[in-house]
């Protein structure tokens, strides 16, 4: 009948027009459902594993992607971020899930979030996934920055409901340990507006951490930090079991450790309430995560000395992963300053060496070892946002080659390079 008035055909071109309008925009989670499909990182015994192949990682930290994610002026250099990651054939990126109150917070006060906040951690999520990034989601900060455990016992103070003014009230107040798992549930569970898949089914996800660089300083025993980190790996496990989980420790050894003594940095490493082999053993934790910072650790050494704490540092936490926790040991934090007064550029790269090959030999022997991730990488135009350790990777064009030749080496353990293009145009020259 509508044939019949002349409409039809004009109606069936407006219709098909709006149909592949609503499919190209309207509704990007199709796009990226029509991907192949992803697996999970697990692990087996001390190695990541993808694919039943083993997964090591030459990856960076970028905390920075939800807050300039959330801002439109800001928002491109997250896709630049990822981007130039997947050129230099990095595969895991470590940043920020959190934002508890302030500018641009996630969590404004217990549990009330930011949806805007929330889509532009939506679109970090599908951005990694356009370009093969898997992420390390920190869950909440030890420090003040981005509001970390200090906002958490300050909302519970305003309300009267704290037990302590304290920050390390955080690990054993009711009211915030509630609040903490409401977000950690609403996080886990939330549903991604522009993929459309929860983020505990999301296999772009490499895995959750805790707390970044998480200290009790009350209890030197760690029997308060180890209490909560049991608790809090439980919580998460009971909604999320498809995702890695670690604590986001420093890798200190705690005071009845005999390590502290012949590994650790100095004396005061050990007072932390932290336990690298303690904490690391709790069952619902999948692997191990260590830091690296030498010249804010030992201070009153050399360069050269410094190197050596750094390859002993290395070597130790990947014996224990290896006899005793028979765990991935992954280093999520490196860096090296260059506020020293003898700093030199080749420094840093000497270092970030040391760190790469040490984590090479490792994968070549099949040890704990599981990989590095840079602290941290910036695209141009961030000078605002960068510290002391950060960098734009090809500004330097052979700090650049150093990350690259890693990429390289170790895709190459993993048989990559013939079946991917990256790193077929990475590594070709390589060979």
């Amino acid at each position: 009948m509508v044939a019949g008035n002349g409409l039809f055909y004009p109606i069936l071109g407006f219709a098909s027009c709006v149909a592949f309008i609503y499919m190209s925009f309207g509704d990007l989670g199709l796009t990226y459902h029509q991907e192949p499909e992803l697996a999970f990182v697990t692990r087996n015994g001390t190695q990541f594993v993808v694919d039943g192949r083993p997964f090591y990682i030459n990856g960076w930290n970028s905390y920075w992607l939800m807050d300039h994610s959330a801002e439109e002026d800001r928002k491109p250099r997250v896709s630049a971020m990822l981007e130039a990651g997947a050129k230099m054939g990095l595969t895991v990126c470590r940043t920020w899930a959190f934002n508890d109150g302030g500018y641009n917070a996630l969590q404004i006060s217990p549990g009330r979030f930011d949806e805007r906040v929330f889509k532009a951690l939506d679109y970090v999520i599908a951005e990694a996934r356009q370009h093969g990034i898997r992420l390390l989601f920190s869950l909440v900060n030890n420090l003040r920055a981005y509001g970390g455990k200090t906002q958490y016992v300050k909302w519970a103070w305003e309300e009267g409901i704290g037990l302590s003014s304290s920050n390390d009230s955080f690990f054993f107040d009711p009211t915030i340990k509630r609040y903490f798992k409401n977000y950690v549930k609403t996080l886990l569970t939330r549903k991604n507006t522009i993929t459309g898949i929860e983020y505990r089914n999301d296999p772009i996800i490499f895995g959750w951490e805790l707390m970044n660089e998480p200290r009790c300083m009350s209890d030197s025993s760690g029997d308060t930090l180890q209490d909560w980190m049991e608790e809090m790996s439980a919580f998460v496990k009971s909604i999320d079991k498809n995702h890695l989980l670690t604590v986001g420790l420093e890798g200190f050894y705690g005071p009845k450790n005999p390590k502290r003594l012949t590994v650790n940095p100095e004396d005061w490493a050990s007072t932390f309430g932290t336990d690298f082999i303690r904490n690391s053993k709790v069952p619902d934790i999948d692997f191990a995560s260590v830091h690296i910072y030498p010249d804010h650790w030992v201070q009153h050494q050399t360069f050269e000395e410094k190197l050596t704490f750094v390859s002993k540092w290395m070597l130790s936490h990947i014996e224990d992963g290896h006899y005793e926790l028979n765990k991935p040991v992954f280093f999520t934090e490196y860096g090296f300053s260059n506020l020293n007064n003898d700093f030199q550029p080749s420094q840093r790269e000497r270092f970030y060496k040391t760190v790469l090959d040490i984590i090479y030999k490792s994968a070549k022997r099949k040890r704990a070892g599981a990989g590095a991730l840079v602290w941290q990488l910036f695209v141009e135009g961030m000078e605002e946002f960068n510290d002391d350790f950060g960098i734009v990777p090809w500004e330097r064009p052979s700090t650049y080659k150093y990350f690259t030749k890693q990429s390289c080496s170790l895709a190459r353990l993993q048989g990559i390079p013939l079946q991917n293009q990256i790193y077929r145009e990475l590594c070709l020259q390589r060979q």
